[in-house]
């Protein structure tokens, strides 16, 4: 976390709705890496401190040899994402995920 009311990655990198980001996700007893676009950004107060977190929609290349069974939408904390390509998705994109995640 860098400056006061921006999200980063681990390297320091603004986060923004619509950016291409890596992260871990777990899968079994595996850990694997997994792509993934940010769809939504909000912070949360857990146990006194502010902490990030991501609603992210999966794009489905990822690590390992077996497929991820679905495509919905993951909330995740914001600690252990890296920044790939920053506006990758139109904001019209972004508004339709977001409208399929309220509904």
């Amino acid at each position: 976390m860098g400056k006061r009311g921006i999200v980063t990655d681990y390297a320091g990198e603004e986060l923004h709705s619509g950016d291409l980001i890596t992260f871990s996700a777990r899968e079994s007893n595996r850990v694997r890496s997994a792509d993934a676009w940010i769809i939504r950004i909000y912070v949360e107060k857990f146990k006194g401190r502010c902490v990030p977190f991501l609603i992210v929609k999966p794009t489905g290349a990822e690590s390992g040899f077996t497929r991820r069974k679905t495509l919905r939408m993951l909330h995740i904390s914001a600690e252990h994402v890296r920044l790939i390509e920053p506006g990758a998705l139109d904001d019209s994109e972004v508004l339709r995920y977001r409208a399929e995640l309220k509904s």
